[in-house]
Protein backbone atom coordinates (compact mmCIF):
# COMPACT_ATOMS: atom_id res chain seq x y z
CA UNK A 1 0.00 0.00 0.00
CA UNK A 2 1.24 3.59 -0.90
CA UNK A 3 0.02 6.35 0.60
CA UNK A 4 0.54 10.17 -0.86
CA UNK A 5 -0.25 13.41 0.79
CA UNK A 6 -0.03 16.33 -0.97
CA UNK A 7 0.84 20.01 0.16
CA UNK A 8 1.58 23.62 -1.21
CA UNK A 9 -1.67 24.14 -3.12
CA UNK A 10 -2.99 28.08 -2.36
CA UNK A 11 -4.22 31.45 -3.73
CA UNK A 12 -1.67 33.37 -6.44
CA UNK A 13 -2.79 36.13 -8.77
CA UNK A 14 -1.90 35.62 -12.58
CA UNK A 15 1.75 35.20 -13.48
CA UNK A 16 2.87 33.98 -10.08
CA UNK A 17 4.51 30.87 -8.74
CA UNK A 18 3.20 27.72 -6.41
CA UNK A 19 5.22 24.82 -5.69
CA UNK A 20 3.75 21.81 -4.85
CA UNK A 21 4.89 18.66 -2.85
CA UNK A 22 3.85 15.26 -2.55
CA UNK A 23 5.10 12.79 0.02
CA UNK A 24 4.76 9.10 -0.09
CA UNK A 25 4.91 6.15 1.75
CA UNK A 26 6.38 3.15 1.11
CA UNK A 27 10.41 1.60 1.06
CA UNK A 28 10.37 1.44 -2.68
CA UNK A 29 9.41 4.76 -3.57
CA UNK A 30 12.64 4.59 -5.87
CA UNK A 31 10.59 2.18 -8.35
CA UNK A 32 7.76 4.06 -8.73
CA UNK A 33 7.23 6.15 -11.71
CA UNK A 34 5.05 9.38 -10.11
CA UNK A 35 2.82 11.71 -11.86
CA UNK A 36 1.00 15.02 -10.82
CA UNK A 37 -2.71 15.32 -12.74
CA UNK A 38 -5.16 18.29 -12.08
CA UNK A 39 -8.91 18.49 -12.61
CA UNK A 40 -10.89 21.61 -12.79
CA UNK A 41 -14.82 21.69 -12.34
CA UNK A 42 -16.50 19.88 -14.86
CA UNK A 43 -13.65 18.60 -16.45
CA UNK A 44 -12.03 15.25 -16.36
CA UNK A 45 -8.88 14.85 -14.72
CA UNK A 46 -5.98 15.43 -17.07
CA UNK A 47 -1.82 14.63 -17.15
CA UNK A 48 0.37 17.42 -15.79
CA UNK A 49 3.96 16.00 -15.65
CA UNK A 50 5.61 12.64 -14.97
CA UNK A 51 8.82 11.57 -13.89
CA UNK A 52 10.51 8.12 -13.77
CA UNK A 53 12.42 6.09 -11.38
CA UNK A 54 15.91 8.28 -11.98
CA UNK A 55 14.30 11.55 -12.44
CA UNK A 56 15.26 11.78 -15.89
CA UNK A 57 13.32 12.54 -19.16
CA UNK A 58 10.15 13.94 -17.43
CA UNK A 59 7.24 14.59 -19.77
CA UNK A 60 5.14 17.40 -19.50
CA UNK A 61 1.68 18.18 -21.08
CA UNK A 62 1.75 20.57 -23.94
CA UNK A 63 -0.19 23.37 -22.12
CA UNK A 64 2.49 23.43 -18.92
CA UNK A 65 5.41 22.31 -20.51
CA UNK A 66 8.33 25.43 -20.43
CA UNK A 67 6.38 26.82 -17.20
CA UNK A 68 6.13 23.66 -14.82
CA UNK A 69 9.10 21.35 -13.86
CA UNK A 70 8.48 18.28 -12.24
CA UNK A 71 11.40 16.62 -9.66
CA UNK A 72 11.73 13.64 -7.22
CA UNK A 73 14.16 13.43 -3.97
CA UNK A 74 14.18 9.70 -3.60
CA UNK A 75 16.12 9.74 -0.35
CA UNK A 76 12.98 11.72 1.05
CA UNK A 77 10.02 10.29 -0.81
CA UNK A 78 8.91 13.40 -2.45
CA UNK A 79 8.08 14.73 -5.99
CA UNK A 80 7.59 18.15 -6.16
CA UNK A 81 6.09 20.52 -8.97
CA UNK A 82 7.09 24.02 -9.67
CA UNK A 83 4.62 26.09 -11.14
CA UNK A 84 5.60 29.47 -12.86
CA UNK A 85 4.10 31.88 -14.71
CA UNK A 86 0.06 30.70 -14.08
CA UNK A 87 -2.69 31.37 -15.41
CA UNK A 88 -6.16 31.82 -14.84
CA UNK A 89 -6.75 28.43 -16.50
CA UNK A 90 -4.42 26.20 -13.96
CA UNK A 91 -7.15 26.74 -11.69
CA UNK A 92 -7.59 23.08 -10.53
CA UNK A 93 -7.27 20.51 -7.57
CA UNK A 94 -4.14 19.04 -8.58
CA UNK A 95 -3.00 15.06 -7.65
CA UNK A 96 -0.06 13.60 -7.07
CA UNK A 97 -0.47 9.78 -8.44
CA UNK A 98 1.85 6.80 -8.07
CA UNK A 99 2.62 4.13 -10.76
CA UNK A 100 3.81 1.21 -9.15
CA UNK A 101 2.93 -1.63 -12.65
CA UNK A 102 3.87 -1.18 -15.78
CA UNK A 103 1.32 1.38 -17.33
CA UNK A 104 1.08 4.57 -19.36
CA UNK A 105 2.71 7.36 -18.13
CA UNK A 106 0.17 10.04 -19.28
CA UNK A 107 -3.53 8.88 -18.74
CA UNK A 108 -4.88 8.40 -14.95
CA UNK A 109 -5.58 4.47 -15.59
CA UNK A 110 -1.92 4.41 -15.84
CA UNK A 111 -1.99 5.06 -11.82
CA UNK A 112 -2.47 2.50 -8.90
CA UNK A 113 -2.30 4.90 -6.27
CA UNK A 114 -4.10 8.63 -5.33
CA UNK A 115 -3.34 11.55 -3.16
CA UNK A 116 -6.55 13.74 -2.01
CA UNK A 117 -4.97 16.47 -3.89
CA UNK A 118 -4.59 19.72 -3.10
CA UNK A 119 -6.48 23.20 -4.74
CA UNK A 120 -4.49 25.69 -6.49
CA UNK A 121 -6.60 28.89 -7.26
CA UNK A 122 -4.80 31.52 -10.17
CA UNK A 123 -6.84 34.48 -10.01
CA UNK A 124 -6.96 36.71 -13.12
Amino acid sequence: QVQLVESGGGLVTAGGSLRLSCAASGRTFSTYIMGWFRQAPGKEREFVAAINRNGRSPLYADSVKGRFTISRDNAKNTVALQMNSLKPEDTAVYYCAAQTAWGTQVTPTGYNYWGQGTQVTVSS
